[in-house]
C-alpha cells in the first residue's frame, strides 16, 4: 500500500506541469494567483517537493480542476461526467472532456463584451468550429470573421486571439491539444467543374 502512495504522490508533479502548461501559464503566474512561492511550485512539478493538502487546494481552484484530478484519484460510482462551467475572460468556458495530457474539448459562450483583441502565443494546436453566431480570429497578420458552421485551425504558438465581433455574443466548440497533433476532420469533397 506504501508502494501505491508513493507511486500517487510521484504522479502529481508532471500533472500540475502538465496542466500548467496547458493553461499557457507560468510559475510566476501561478504564483501570483495562488500564493505559493515559484520556489515551491518548481519543486513540486518537479517531485522535489511533497504535495500536500494546504498546497494542492489552492493549485487546483487556480487550475479549475477537482483534487482528484491532480492527484490521480481513480473514478468511482456515477460515471457521468459532471460539467461545470467556468466564467474566463469574458465567456462561459463548458469542459467537455477530462482527459488529461491529451486533446481537450470545450463548448464557449464569448459575450460581446469581449471583442477587443489581446494576442497571445503558448505551446499546442488548437480548432475551432462557431456553433452559433460570429466569431472574430485574429492570427499573426491574419483579422477574419467565421459564421456558423465555419471552422479554422491554427499552431497557438503564432500569436492569436478570438472573440465576438461586439454585435452578439457567439457560440464555438474548441478542440485543443499538443503542439504537433492535429485535429482531422473527414468530410466530403466538394463536386468541382462546370456543373458545380
Amino acid at each position: 500500500m506504501a508502494n501505491d502512495d508513493a507511486a500517487v504522490l510521484a504522479s502529481v508533479g508532471p500533472r500540475l506541469r502538465e496542466l500548467r502548461r496547458k493553461r499557457g501559464s507560468t510559475l510566476a503566474e501561478l504564483a501570483r494567483s495562488t500564493g505559493i512561492s515559484v520556489s515551491t511550485l518548481s519543486r513540486l512539478e518537479s517531485g522535489e517537493r511533497r504535495p500536500t493538502l494546504e498546497l494542492l487546494l489552492p493549485l487546483a481552484r487556480a487550475h479549475q480542476v477537482p483534487l482528484d484530478e491532480l492527484v490521480g484519484a481513480p473514478q468511482v460510482g456515477d460515471p457521468r461526467v459532471r460539467f461545470k462551467p467556468i466564467e474566463q475572460y469574458g465567456a462561459t468556458i463548458v469542459p467537455l472532456s477530462q482527459n488529461p495530457g491529451g486533446p481537450q474539448a470545450f463548448k464557449m459562450v464569448i459575450g460581446p463584451g469581449r471583442s477587443e483583441p489581446d494576442l497571445r502565443r503558448h505551446e499546442g494546436y488548437e480548432w475551432l468550429y462557431v456553433l452559433n453566431g460570429k466569431l472574430r480570429l485574429v492570427l499573426a497578420e491574419h483579422d477574419v470573421v467565421l459564421k456558423a458552421g465555419e471552422a479554422a485551425e491554427f499552431d497557438t504558438r503564432l500569436p492569436h486571439w478570438f472573440g465576438s465581433t461586439g454585435e452578439a455574443p457567439v457560440e464555438v466548440l474548441s478542440l485543443f491539444g499538443p503542439q504537433g497533433e492535429r485535429m482531422h476532420v473527414r468530410a466530403r469533397p466538394r463536386a468541382t467543374g462546370p456543373d458545380a
